[in-house]
């Protein structure tokens, strides 16, 4: 068995506008330096997760749910247009300015982010659009059913005892663990995965995202 074929498959569902799904992925980065495993990155939305919602929200994260939707379509159709290996990148490259480097979720940070990763420019035309809301939801659908719907976004799948995927909302940590903390928090993911019957460890955020 080659090395590749080995590799632990890891499911992880985002909304680049998130600053907690950026943790953890960051997190996920790090471990794939330091287990041998594979992740494939996926597009969920706050926007979709949160439309039936909006009359219950404060009016300015409404106003979020609206500038929300940019970003995912952009992901969204780089990925229908140019394969899904661009997805982990763009989003490392939306992330990196929005969250790291505090531009905000504009479309000149879009732009900027699609230029970091060599694709075209005219992609932004697409934050506008639906012509690939179907593949969007279709998308954020399948994360949210593998997790069921009173979470958000990260959503990480990873293999169960019997290797059938177990999903869960989270890691929720910060700043992001590296080198053998990321190990150990990736171990323990997989430990109560493994586990019949386990849902939840849960406490009272005290710290907000620390990008680093």
């Amino acid at each position: 068995m080659s090395e590749t074929s080995a590799r632990t498959p890891v499911d992880f569902w985002f909304d680049p506008i998130c600053p907690w799904a950026w943790m953890t992925s960051r997190w996920m980065l790090e471990v794939e330096k330091v287990r041998n495993v594979e992740v494939n990155w996926h597009v969920m939305s706050l926007a979709v997760l949160n439309e039936d919602k909006l009359d219950e929200l404060p009016e300015q994260y409404r106003e979020g749910m609206k500038a929300a939707w940019a970003p995912v379509r952009v992901v969204t159709a780089a990925q229908q247009l140019h394969g899904d290996e661009v997805v982990g990148k763009l989003y490392t490259a939306l992330g990196t300015r929005i969250h790291n480097g505090g531009e905000g979720n504009e479309r000149a940070t879009i732009v900027a982010a699609l230029a970091d990763v060599g694709l075209p420019a005219d992609l932004i035309d697409y934050a506008d659009k639906d012509t690939y809301d179907a593949e969007l939801r279709a998308s954020h659908k399948e994360g949210i059913d593998k997790v069921g719907q009173e979470v958000g976004t990260p959503v990480i799948a990873v293999p169960g005892s019997d290797g059938e995927q177990i999903a869960f909302f989270g890691p929720v940590v910060t700043p992001a663990p590296k080198g053998e903390e990321a190990a150990q928090l990736w171990d323990g993911t997989l430990m109560v995965a493994s586990i019949p019957g386990f849902y939840e460890i849960k406490r009272t955020r005290t710290q907000g995202p620390i990008f680093d």
